[in-house]
């Protein structure tokens, strides 16, 4: 096979890197930060001394990532989890799980004994749940706010349920989420299969989490460059040309592993009819709290918090097993955090601090020994209703030109399943059969099986 270069160290390049090489293929991957994992990284702060990120999740049913984890035998740095807990303020506890019953019922005795919801939003919930039994919709241009207020929707079911799950997954409010993207979370997450909606958090920080698999693409010959962005591109004598701050590279094919921000920059200077309306793609952020304590102060490895501005909680001193004795390390997520990014540090830490101690009373004797608040402006692209109709495929009008990045043609959100999936699309491409390097999707369980389509 021809030599290739893709540009983009994040996990759509590592993708596309590892299919390659294992194919054959001569790759260079050029990434301009110092390290790989794209907006799935973490780094050590200076003025903290410790190593943060954006706390990022997997789920049973992301077979693409989970298969080229396992690849670069790195498995075991999955912190898997069969329950999900939701918090009230006060601490009130709903705990959802699975039980001996088959799917699509694995969860029923836990969501029907869930004192966050009543009777009547318990009944509207699982009416609009028996919509996304066989799967979900093809079509994209109805939101999810329209979808909640023609089936019905309780106030509480919204504010306890589908709100919780559609925020935190797809990191955007109702009206910026399609019902296809957000049927899809219900489906695979919570109907499908007792496997697809296993929780997985990483027991590392996410650099380290990835590592394995930058090394996995160096054991296949693959040529990893660091700090070295790529300024431009261009076709000459029916080559590639990358213009890099260490000068020019031949190739014969590309991968432009990047967001689409970057990808219009580059393919900007290629003439022609680009074919792609990159305005048509919307950012969302994510901002995280980061907390020191002296002790323990949740008893708990992650939750839900209901009713409040943060979404989740990860206790990292409990998920990465750290010794006790080492306090505790937390992580609060606020998901679409539009607002938090026009306030300052000392606003969003005072609202956060306020807010934990309504689910965590010990929070009020425990000593806060450091903090952080990392806003990550771009974190995500916004399924908005429609958006499929622009998300481009990785085949481009430009030969040996091919694209990866979520927001290419996945049929996934924004989400670490999706870059790996267009990273394998974007080789299957190259290599004239595009399901080449897909992995199996989670199979349904129990009844599903006959049910789901």
């Amino acid at each position: 096979m021809s030599d290739v270069v893709v540009v983009g160290g994040g996990l759509a390049g590592l993708a596309a890197a590892v299919a390659l090489a294992g194919d054959g293929a001569k790759v260079t991957l050029l990434e301009r930060r110092p390290a790989i994992g794209g907006r799935a990284y973490s780094y050590e702060h200076p003025a903290l001394g410790e190593v943060v990120d954006s706390q990022h999740v997997v789920l049973g049913c992301c077979t693409n990532l989970l298969g080229l984890m396992q690849q670069a035998g790195a498995s075991d740095l999955v912190r898997w989890y069969d329950e999900l807990m939701f918090l009230e303020p006060g601490g009130r506890r709903s705990v959802m799980k699975p039980s001996g019953l088959p799917a699509p019922m694995h969860q029923a005795l836990s969501f029907l004994q869930a004192p966050m919801l009543g009777l009547k939003d318990k009944a509207g919930i699982a009416a609009g749940l028996l919509r996304f039994l066989r799967g979900y919709p093809a079509d994209d241009t109805e939101s999810f706010a329209s979808w909640l207020k023609r089936t019905g929707q309780t106030e509480r079911a919204i504010r306890h349920f589908w709100e919780p799950v559609v925020v935190g997954a797809l990191n955007d409010g109702f009206e910026q989420c399609s019902v296809k993207y957000a049927g899809k979370v219900f489906h695979e997450s919570f109907l499908k299969s007792q496997e697809g909606g296993r929780l997985g958090v990483p027991a590392v920080p996410l650099t380290e989490f990835f590592t394995p698999v930058a090394e996995l693409a160096e054991q296949l010959g693959v040529t990893v460059k660091l700090k070295c962005g790529v300024d431009g591109l261009e076709q000459r004598d029916g080559r590639w040309v990358i213009r890099t701050a260490d000068g020019e590279q031949l190739t014969d094919a590309v991968v432009l592993a990047t967001d689409f921000r970057q990808t219009q920059r580059l393919i900007a200077g290629l003439g022609g009819e680009v074919g792609i309306e990159f305005e048509q793609f919307v950012t969302a952020p994510i901002t995280t709290v980061h907390l020191w304590y002296d002790r323990d102060v949740t008893e708990m490895d992650h939750a839900v918090l209901l009713d409040t501005r943060i979404q989740w909680v990860f206790a990292k001193t409990r998920i990465r097993r750290w010794e006790t004795g080492r306090g505790s390390y937390l992580e609060l997520v606020i998901s679409a955090s539009r607002a938090e990014l026009g306030m300052g540090r000392e606003e969003i830490l005072a609202s956060a601090l306020q807010e934990l101690e309504l689910f965590f009373p010990k929070v009020r004797e425990a000593k806060l020994l450091k903090s952080g608040v990392l806003k990550e402006a771009r974190a995500t692209f916004s399924v908005t209703p429609g958006l499929d109709a622009y998300r481009p495929t990785q085949l481009t009008e430009w030969p040996s030109l091919y694209l990866a990045g979520d927001w290419t043609a996945t049929e996934w959100p924004s989400t670490m399943e999706g870059a790996v999936r267009s990273g394998r699309l974007a080789a299957g491409a190259m290599v004239g059969d595009v399901a080449r390097f897909m992995a199996a999707e989670t199979p349904a369980g129990g009844w599903m099986r006959w049910i789901s389509r």
